[in-house]
């Protein structure tokens, strides 16, 4: 048994000619009932990775079932049978042989959460879709249009009533479906005079010093200045550190010299005092 799974080890990494791979995967064998609830048990009794192996193995045919009913949304297939297979794993993982339900039942609603998420990701550059309630109307609603097509008032408010969501959540998601990313800059090869060219780079400005190169250097400066004052911080005895903290560096409410005269029990002019010589040895640290 362990032969055969290493003849096939390699329907687990990472996919090349997708015909191969699909020819592959319908060359494992189906388990039977009785060895699938022999390998679940081995699993979860025992951990036992080689019958997880087996089980996930059997069952990548079925992954590719599913993933190719997503090929319309554009993207790779080969990208969505790998996110299925990760649902198909955490369906192993999860799998009670005692329920008295296949495998493959089990790990139809993991399988398509992975790919549901990879085509939410991915579909556009920015997200369509982020609750629950978006994400099963992303899916149904675009079945339905290319079925229909734009919806009018009675299709829209018949659609919202299968899915327990609001008209207005229906047309809003319709409308985002219709809109296509578009490019900030302009195309490479477009003409600046035509209208059907102009991008947003044309009339959007930038904030000032909007510069890449001077914002991740500003960034690195700053990051640069706040070790250096975590370090010169770490000189200090910890009353005058915890004076200065709670002097110059809480957020919210600044200490008062008299609040840390009455903590410490000493004049607040002392405190002044401690005060100032560490401001003095921050400085030099820092310098």
């Amino acid at each position: 048994m362990t032969t055969n799974v290493a003849k096939y080890e390699m329907a687990l990494a990472p996919i090349g000619n997708l015909d191969a791979y699909t020819s592959l995967v319908h060359t494992i064998p189906v388990l039977t009932a009785e060895e699938e609830y022999d390998l679940a048990t081995r699993l979860q009794q025992d951990g036992d990775l080689e019958a997880a192996q087996r089980l996930v193995l059997s069952h990548l045919r079925f992954v590719v079932r599913i993933a190719k009913g997503y090929s319309g949304y554009g993207l790779p297939v080969a990208d969505l049978i790998q996110e299925g297979n990760i649902g198909l794993m955490k369906a192993v993982k999860r799998f009670n042989p005692e329920k008295g339900v296949r495998l493959v039942s089990f790990a139809v609603h993991w399988v398509r959460a992975e790919i549901h998420e990879y085509v939410i990701r991915n579909w556009r550059i920015v997200k369509i879709a982020t609750t629950k309630a978006q994400r099963k109307l992303f899916f149904n609603l675009r079945s339905a249009k290319q079925r229909l097509g734009w919806l009018n008032q009675e299709e829209v408010e018949a659609v919202a009533e299968d899915l327990g969501v609001t008209p207005a959540n229906v047309m809003d998601m319709e409308r985002r479906l219709a809109q296509p990313d578009a490019s900030f800059d302009l195309p490479a090869d477009s003409n600046d005079d035509e209208e059907t060219h102009f991008s947003p780079v044309a009339y959007l400005a930038g904030p000032e010093n909007s510069d890449p190169s001077q914002q991740l250097e500003q960034e690195n400066y700053s990051d640069y200045q706040q070790q250096k004052l975590t370090n010169a911080l770490a000189t200090l005895d910890d009353r005058s550190r915890d004076i200065i903290m709670q002097r110059w560096l809480n957020e919210d409410d600044k200490a008062t010299l008299h609040t840390l005269a009455d903590q410490y029990q000493v004049s607040a002019e002392r405190i002044r005092q401690i005060e100032n010589n560490a401001m003095k040895k921050l400085k030099k640290m820092m310098a």
